[in-house]
């Protein structure tokens, strides 16, 4: 058993099944909050923390996967294609909303962890959440943050906007295909993309173009917001 354990094998495998099996529950109880991904979070640490099985055994295994988290974002620019007329006509209010949107989850994380008297170092783990997993793990650790909690933070971003993303959308009125696609984006991710795609092309198209220049302004908005505050 030590044997599987010590190859990347073991944490691939097991990262698979527990997604498979998060793909089973989901469909089987239809219910929003048993989200794939945070069930096999779930089940992956339940199994580790079961079988005292180290961090880093299994993320020999579980690097591989995350190593083509980045590459396979590329295919987001399908659906984008097939809308590159409606991007020219309105370029200018995309850029604006999806600069708002990061600057506004800045300001948020910002003053919620100061309100609340969160540390320094898990602030700023926080900043990059709303980016896709392989660019906030490297924000973090450029700005003096924990990767593995950016980590963490990106996915309950994610899972949060795909959870209740449409409801607040709905909740505040926002009928614009457009509006909809980057706040989910941009706020989201992947994940908020995915509900995005669920709700028409149109807004998918502009979610994952949110995912990518969200990124890009994040790089350099987050510095530049830290060194603003004296962070």
């Amino acid at each position: 058993m030590t044997v599987y354990l010590d190859t990347p094998l073991f944490g691939v495998a097991i990262s698979i099944i527990a997604f498979i099996i998060g793909i089973y529950i989901n469909k089987k109880s239809k219910i929003s909050i048993f989200n794939p991904l945070l069930l096999s979070a779930i089940i992956i640490i339940g199994f580790l923390s079961y079988f005292d099985i180290d961090y880093e055994v299994y993320n020999k295994g579980g690097s591989i996967i995350s190593f083509f988290i980045a590459p396979a974002t590329v295919i987001l620019a399908v659906p984008l294609y097939k809308n590159i007329k409606l991007l020219q006509e309105r370029w200018l209010s995309i850029l604006i909303g999806i600069t708002v949107g990061s600057l506004a989850g800045l300001i948020t994380i910002y003053l919620l962890s100061k309100f609340l008297e969160i540390d320094n170092t898990i602030m700023v783990s926080m900043f990059p959440k709303s980016t896709t997993t392989a660019i906030s793990m490297e924000i973090a650790s450029q700005i003096g943050g924990l990767p593995v909690l950016a980590v963490a933070f990106t996915a309950v971003a994610g899972i949060g906007g795909n959870f209740i993303g449409e409801y607040l959308l709905r909740l505040f009125r926002i009928n614009d295909k457009v509006a909809k696609g980057v706040a989910l984006g941009t706020a989201s991710h992947a994940l908020g993309t995915a509900k995005a795609m669920e709700m028409g092309e149109t807004e998918g198209a502009l979610a994952s173009l949110s995912i990518g220049l969200a990124g890009i302004i994040s790089v350099f908005l987050i510095p530049w917001f830290m060194n603003l505050l004296l962070i």
